[in-house]
């Protein structure tokens, strides 16, 4: 599955590389980045069970289509987490409407293929296929209807389901679990203000504020399909600024609070951090 994953890759590099459209040519933009995470969080879920993992991503976008291909992957800094390390694969599609309005929606729409490409430890007879899992999701950002600056509220819906029929998160889960398909509900408030530099040759700082509140309607990544309640799963605060490094570089600082709900997604609240450096194109 790691050469389907590369192959994945290659031909959307190519495919949006090569494109043609009036009016824009072949103007693809994009970025590559690498992210230390002390915690590796996940909708909530205590993935690495504490143990810190670095995140690989890339991200290709055909300009002035709305197109676009972005690939995740999730890696434990430390043994024993091979089964839940993860790729993520997802096309998708952007855009805005109602531009003038102080309805103005900005959305996405997308599909994510999340591939398991090690074999799940403790589960008889298993592959990396069985393991694997789907999602669609759609979000829906308003920018403009707080009437306040830099303040934006988001909603995300999405669903989750396995890959396939006798996956071990679907039909053929082992006996007391609890499957994996299911829907989340994410409400996102977002708040950005500047804080002037101490001299004028100091460009102000961006802090960027992030709140998320989920309902977790059964969504569940883990690949043995253990299974969740549904109800209200956590509160993520969290803030974050740029650096801009020069030669299209970004240095991204963050810090982040969990305070947990329900226990069968984390029994704990969780502080956690994040560095990441990021390359556009």
């Amino acid at each position: 599955m790691r050469k389907t994953v590369i192959v994945l890759i290659a031909l959307a590099s190519c495919t949006l590389a090569q494109a043609q459209v009036p009016g824009v040519g072949s103007a693809v933009t994009g970025s590559v980045g690498v992210e230390y995470q002390s915690l590796y969080m996940w909708r909530g879920f205590n993935v690495f069970a504490d143990k810190s993992a670095v995140q690989i991503s890339g991200d290709l976008s055909l300009t002035g289509t709305g197109f676009g291909v972005s690939v995740l992957g999730h890696r434990a800094n430390s043994s024993g987490h091979e089964g839940t390390e993860r790729w993520d694969i997802n096309p998708y599609y952007q855009g805005a409407f109602l531009t003038e309005s102080t309805m103005m929606t900005q959305y996405r729409l997308g599909y994510m293929y999340f591939n398991y490409p090690d074999n799940v430890g403790g589960l008889p007879d298993s592959t990396s296929t069985l393991a694997d899992l789907q999602e669609f999701h759609a979000i829906l950002s308003l920018p403009k209807v707080t009437g306040v600056e830099g303040l934006v509220p988001t909603y995300a819906l999405i669903k989750l389901w396995p890959n396939s029929s006798n996956s071990w998160t679907g039909a053929g889960k082992p006996t007391g679990t609890g499957g994996s398909s299911g829907f989340a509900h994410v409400f996102m408030l977002d708040y950005q203000f500047a804080i002037p530099g101490p001299v004028s040759s100091i460009p102000e700082q961006i802090i960027k504020l992030h709140s998320e509140l989920i309902f977790n309607d059964g969504v569940d990544p883990r690949p043995n399909g253990i299974g969740v309640d549904h109800d209200w799963s956590h509160l993520l605060l969290g803030a974050s600024t740029d650096f801009d490094l020069g030669n299209n570089i970004t240095l991204t600082p963050a810090v982040y609070h969990q305070l947990s709900f329900e226990d069968t997604v984390n029994s704990s609240d969780e502080w956690f951090a994040t560095l990441g450096a990021k390359y556009a194109f």
